[in-house]
């Protein structure tokens, strides 16, 4: 291959490193034996230290707690939750006895909410009482008001048919409600041999995991991960920061999200690492604190998070000159931030990875051996057991190296599918078991992959994905509005940030932007509400039709003053 000319742009990555074919229940068992007294999770805000041991005596027993309030293999139990012990024993349990873990993100609202529960058919929802300043009790209260007369385990909801219980994170007791303590105590009615019986009649294949992400027509999607698809990506990318037992890496990104369930708890579990939350949400001095203080070998981040860090007038006073490794993914990552971070932070080793929720979620990864220059300009090359092509997204035919295409994956790491969704996965899993990304790059000699945009305009806000079709059907539940287009404009501290252009029905002059703003607040999540907003008569439009968003982000970039961003 190396011999021509110009070769396609396929890659395929080897390892003398096998698949790992276990449950992860089975791996779990097996570190904990190899590892017993290594400290496997050390949560700060809630003083939890566990060593593997402790840390599998807990999963046990909430294992044995899901199984005495009438979970069964393939239920789908929800959780509602910021960054917490109770959402890695949640995972952790879940994945014990076959149930299927529903990931809910932290800072849905009441419609998100209810969508999600109801289209994974989720009969239990594990949730925090509040997060920041939001009440989630109050949101649940709202969808299912027959609680305040319910009994814990006994919810019958018209809004939510299929969500039978909720346990409640918080230390007080409210209507219709199990208190997670409660729920521990339930452990007793079931011997641990009935967690191991069922353990051992799991497949690898099962799925044990949905992951919820934006839709382009306006409903997310319910990625199915099985046990194999996410306890190999966690291992593989935690392979290529060469962890061992010794390793100690800090979590800051949510668990919700594969950066932290998966790349962050899965990657140390495999590993007999430690996993260490420093604060409930993101906290840069928080971060700093517990590096300092718990001598963190590594440490993960979205390239925000590395700025907020940097930048944080503290910095001086914290020691990392125990760190060597980490990943910043998320958004591409500027050469400067990228610099500091291997300097100022110790951080000699970060690499970048690339993927996406559907593939479990890292396909490419940077390398430490890279030159810096690669980790900036690059996603890296195809991680171990995966395949990489881009294609003509138009003949599907691969192209030449250096060419731009359609980034597709194929590999142990392919969803099983979206939830209950034939018709979406297929639109993007082919008959040949290619996941197709909607992300245009290209490839180099040396099979590095750079991605340089997105097929379908999807905009990337400080690592959130938001699907701009998805905000505008929301939009459009506003009386006042006529149409609406949405897309991403540059922005310096989050890469991207979305313009809402909008159209008005006749007559209509006193709406603004405050106004359209006010709509969306506590209705959908905070950072899909359009930062600018542009009150247009027209759009620009292809010849068939069709609003053309290409133009739009030219116009707004130019009239916002954002070309140099």
């Amino acid at each position: 291959m190396s011999s021509m000319q110009h070769p396609l742009s396929y890659t395929s990555g080897t390892s003398a490193q096998p698949l790992i074919g276990l449950t992860i229940g089975a791996m779990l068992d097996h570190i904990a034996a190899t590892y017993p007294d290594q400290d496997a999770l050390i949560v700060r805000h809630q003083d939890i230290r566990w060593t593997y041991h402790e840390l599998l005596h807990e999963v046990n027993t909430c294992a044995r707690a899901l199984l005495a309030i009438g979970v069964q293999p393939g239920d789908r139990v929800g959780i509602w939750s910021h960054n917490c012990y109770q959402w890695t024993l949640i995972q952790l349990a879940t994945a014990k006895i076959g149930a299927i873990l529903v990931n809910v993100n932290p800072s849905y609202r009441a419609h998100e909410l209810e969508y999600a529960l109801n289209q994974s058919e989720t009969r239990f929802l594990f949730t925090a009482d509040n997060f920041k300043d939001t009440s989630y009790r109050a949101m649940l209260n709202e969808l299912a008001p027959e609680l305040t007369n319910s009994a814990p385990g006994q919810l019958s909801a018209a809004r939510m048919p299929h969500l039978k219980g909720i346990v409640n994170f918080s230390t007080e007791s409210f209507a219709g409600m199990q208190r997670w303590h409660d729920f521990m105590e339930l452990a007793v009615q079931v011997d641990v041999s009935t967690v191991a019986k069922i353990q051992a009649g799991l497949s690898m294949d099962d799925p044990i995991n949905i992951q919820y992400t934006s839709g382009t027509t306006g409903f997310p999607k319910g990625a199915t991960l099985s046990h194999h698809n996410i306890l190999n990506n966690g291992y593989f990318v935690a392979e290529s920061m060469g962890f061992t037992h010794q390793d100690r890496l800090v979590i800051p990104v949510p668990l919700y999200h594969c950066f932290g369930m998966v790349m962050g708890n899965l990657g140390c579990l495999t590993h007999g690492a430690a996993m260490i939350y420093p604060a409930e949400g993101f906290d840069a001095e928080a971060v700093l604190k517990t590096v300092h203080e718990e001598r963190a070998t590594a440490l993960f981040g979205v390239p925000t998070m590395f700025v907020a860090e940097l930048e944080h007038p503290d910095f001086a006073h914290y020691d990392l000159t125990s760190l060597r490794t980490g990943i910043m993914a998320g958004s591409v990552c500027p050469a400067e931030i990228m610099r500091q971070v291997t300097q100022r932070m110790h951080l000699t080793e970060i690499q970048i990875a690339y993927g996406m929720t559907e593939t479990s979620p890292v396909s490419t990864q940077t390398s430490a051996q890279d030159p810096l220059e690669k980790r900036v300009t690059t996603v890296g090359r195809t991680q171990p057991h995966q395949e990489t092509k881009i294609i003509d997204p138009a003949s599907g035919q691969l192209v030449a190296r250096g060419e731009v295409g359609e980034l597709c994956t194929r590999g142990y790491s392919v969803m099983l599918g979206y939830w209950n969704n034939d018709e979406a996965t297929a639109e993007c899993i082919d008959a040949h078991g290619w996941m197709h990304s909607g992300d245009l790059a290209t490839m180099d000699e040396e099979g590095y992959v750079k991605i340089v945009g997105r097929i379908k305009d999807m905009v990337i806000r400080g690592g959130e994905n938001i699907y701009p079709r998805e905000v505008e059907e929301f939009l459009y539940t506003h009386p006042a509005v006529s149409e609406v287009q949405i897309t991403g404009v540059p922005d310096k501290k989050y890469g991207e940030e979305l313009v809402a252009w909008v159209k008005f029905h006749p007559g209509i002059t006193d709406v603004t932007a405050e106004d359209l703003r006010a709509f969306c607040k506590g209705k959908i999540t905070h950072f899909k509400i359009p930062r600018y907003f542009k009150f247009v008569q027209e759009f620009p439009m292809t010849v068939t039709g069709k609003a053309q968003k290409f133009k739009m982000r030219e116009i707004s970039t130019r009239e916002l003053g954002l070309e140099d961003v």
